[in-house]
This record gives C-alpha cells, sequence and structure tokens, in this order.
C-alpha cells in the first residue's frame, strides 16, 4: 500500500544495520554466524528457574519505575565490592530495558539542542543516531588498527565550549582492546571542573583478558562524579534477549535520567529483576568467572585459526576478535566480509559501518561468544581462505 503522506526522517542517512545486514546474509547461505554478538548457549539454568520462581509467585506486575529495590541494592553491593565505590541504590541506580536503551535514554536526557559530544570510532552503530536524535552533534575521534589508542592531545583540541560530552566504551566493541588506567586519569583531566559528563558505556565490564582489570569511570571518585555508566545483564549472564540493563550516576544526574526513562517504558520486566537480583547473591562466582570463561573461548578460537592467512593481536577484552584480512585481499571490508558469508559459510563484521568516512583497515570483527564445536567448525573455513 502507497502512502500519500510524506514523512520527514529524522534520520535520512541511517540504514538497515550492519548487524541486521550481515545476519540475513548468514540465514540466507547457512553461514555459521559470528557476526552479531550474541551466544550460542543457553543462560544459568539457575537463572531461568528463578524467573519461573518469580512468575509463580506473583511478580508480574508493573516494577516500581526505577527498578526493584532488591535488584538496585545487589547492584549497588555488587558496584562497592567490585569498585570500591559506593552508590546509593534508592537515587544513583536505575534498572533499564537493555544498555542501548539506557544509551538512549541518557542522551535525551542530557544532551540539548547544539551540545557537542565527542564520539571514539570506530563507534558502536546506535550512538550516533542516538544523539543526532537528543539534537545533538557527534565530534569523532578515530582510533585505528591495530591497538586503537588514542592520542589524548588530538582530543584535547576537539573541547569547546559547546562540549556537553564525552561518550566512552570499555572493555571496547568492536575492536576489542581496554582502556588503561593512564586513559582514565587522561580523561579524568579534562572533564574535572568542567560542566562535561562522560557517558561510559561498560556492558562488557565483566570480559578481560590476561589478568587485565576493567578500569570502569567508577573507580575514580572525581571521574565517577560527572558520569553515567551503563552496565548489561545481558552480556553478563548469556541473556541478550531478556534486554536488562542498568544506569548508575549521582542523585542530579540520575533525577534528569529518571524523568526521561519514567516516559519512555516506565519499568522493566518484572519477574527477571527478581530473579536477577536473587542470583547475583547466590552466585557473585558467575561474573567472577566470566574473564577465564570468555579467555578459553578466545585461546580456542585463536589456536584454531593460527595457520590461517589471517593475523591478528589477541583481544583484551568482550567477546569479539578481530582478523587482519590484508595478506589475504585488498578488497573493501564490507565486500570481503559477505563474499566470505556467501562463498565459504562464515559471516562477520566489517569495521567500515562503524566510522562515519572510510577507512583503510583491513579487518573484520568475529564473535567467539560461541560454543567449542561452533568455533572449530568456522576456524577450520577460515583457515581454507
Amino acid at each position: 500500500m502507497q502512502s500519500p503522506i510524506i514523512i520527514r526522517s529524522k534520520l535520512p542517512n541511517t540504514g538497515i544495520s550492519i548487524f541486521a545486514r550481515m545476519t540475513a546474509l548468514a540465514n540466507q547461505h547457512g553461514a555459521i554466524n559470528l557476526a552479531q554478538g550474541f551466544p550460542d548457549f543457553p543462560p544459568p539454568k539457575r537463572l531461568v528457574s528463578l524467573v519461573a520462581d518469580a512468575m509463580r509467585k506473583g511478580h508480574n506486575q508493573y516494577a516500581p519505575m526505577p527498578g526493584v529495590p532488591d535488584l538496585r541494592e545487589a547492584i549497588a553491593d555488587k558496584t562497592k565490592d567490585t569498585y570500591k565505590c559506593k552508590v546509593d541504590a534508592e537515587k544513583e541506580v536505575t534498572v533499564t530495558a537493555g544498555a542501548t536503551y539506557g544509551l538512549f535514554a541518557a542522551f535525551q536526557a542530557l544532551l540539548h539542542e547544539g551540545d557537542e559530544v565527542l564520539v571514539f570510532e570506530p563507534a558502536y552503530d546506535s550512538y550516533v543516531p542516538g544523539i543526532q536524535l537528543a539534537g545533538a552533534e557527534p565530534v569523532f575521534v578515530e582510533l585505528h588498527a591495530p591497538d586503537y589508542s588514542i592520542d589524548w592531545e588530538g582530543v584535547k583540541k576537539k573541547i569547546n565550549a559547546r562540549t556537553r560530552a564525552i561518550l566512552i566504551n570499555t572493555p571496547h566493541n568492536p575492536s576489542g582492546t581496554c582502556w588503561t588506567k593512564n586513559d582514565l586519569l587522561q580523561l579524568e583531566k579534562i572533564v574535572v571542573g568542567t560542566d562535561i559528563i562522560v557517558i561510559s558505556d561498560e556492558v562488557y565490564e565483566h570480559i578481560t583478558f590476561d589478568d587485565g582489570r576493567h578500569e570502569s569511570v567508577l573507580r575514580y571518585p572525581k571521574l565517577a562524579q560527572q558520569s553515567i555508566v551503563i552496565s548489561s545483564f545481558g552480556k553478563t549472564y548469556h541473556n541478550t534477549g531478556w534486554k536488562m540493563g542498568y544506569v548508575i550516576a549521582n542523585e542530579s544526574i540520575t533525577k534528569e535520567f529518571r524523568a526521561v526513562h519514567q516516559f519512555l517504558v516506565f519499568s522493566v520486566n518484572t519477574p527477571m529483576q527478581y530473579a536477577v537480583a536473587q542470583f547475583i547473591r547466590e552466585a557473585p562466582e558467575h561474573f567472577q568467572d566470566l574473564p577465564q570463561f570468555y579467555q578459553r573461548k578466545r585461546d580456542f578460537f585463536l589456536e584454531a585459526v593460527k595457520d590461517s592467512r589471517f593475523s591478528f593481536t589477541p583481544a583484551s577484552g568482550t567477546y569479539f576478535q578481530l582478523l587482519d584480512y590484508s595478506a589475504i585481499s585488498d578488497e573493501q571490508d564490507t565486500v570481503f566480509a559477505e563474499r566470505i558469508t556467501a562463498e565459504f559459510g562464515v559471516a562477520a563484521i566489517p569495521l567500515s559501518p562503524f566510522y562515519r568516512g572510510p577507512v583503510g583497515d583491513r579487518v573484520l570483527r568475529f564473535c567467539f561468544a560461541k560454543s567449542e564445536k561452533t568455533l572449530e567448525k568456522a576456524a577450520a573455513i577460515l583457515c581454507r581462505i
């Protein structure tokens, strides 16, 4: 049916996301999908059982707008234990319908027309549209293979009177790198004493490797006071489809965040909140053991592809590994990713869609949050390319 109505798009340059595109292509060709970042194994059985228990106990109606108190208290306790940062469960923790939602609500709450937001790219694809829908303008800082290190002097040159926020992501998707203590100290020097807010995407906070420590902004008291931290239960508990996350910020930032949050979803899935609250307290070893759990998968995958023509630097965090295909092809990364999906049967994500303009890096992102059987089969194919 053709509509006679002319719609003026708010995002005229935004098409289908690269994740949806590559997953559709993988499905079309029956390829192994190492593109989209979701596990092919289930969440903990005990956690699933706790959700059913919560439903049977009658926790099936609206939860409080900020989140079930017991879950917010469990998050506050976990934050104190993990980062030595004391947060007020009542005034500084809000449960959200996933991390992407948390980011969007933060943009809407904290950004205004004409504001500028520093964005490090390659950047997760929801960042820029969310900033633009809030009326603000992204200002880009490019990071490149192989180490995606930050030129902090260059960052300082991007700051001006319109800079309202700096958006960071560590452990970083899609590069698999982690910010260092020095990075956080440099960031702190830039923002302390200004009105700049740090919007910190830390959804992979519990997935770091080789004894590396996640440098959350919450570890740095001055920085924490000017930050809003977005986290995800989906990445931690292997249940991305549950779409549950949370944000932590000081009382004044949280007040503004909740003012928007209440009119977007109001509250989040009730029985799952009760279940996650209980599971956090019952099984802290689950998130404590995640680094070893995913490092085994990373190492298994890298061992399996070491004899291929791809080259790599082992990821230091997330459940993504970049593979450099410079020795194989000069093709643009999107073209190469589509070709190996169609011709060889393994789907990956090209990195150029994470930048605003063309890039010369020849790398693809592979998700290793998969069973060893899946990884072994995919690696065998990659070794034939």
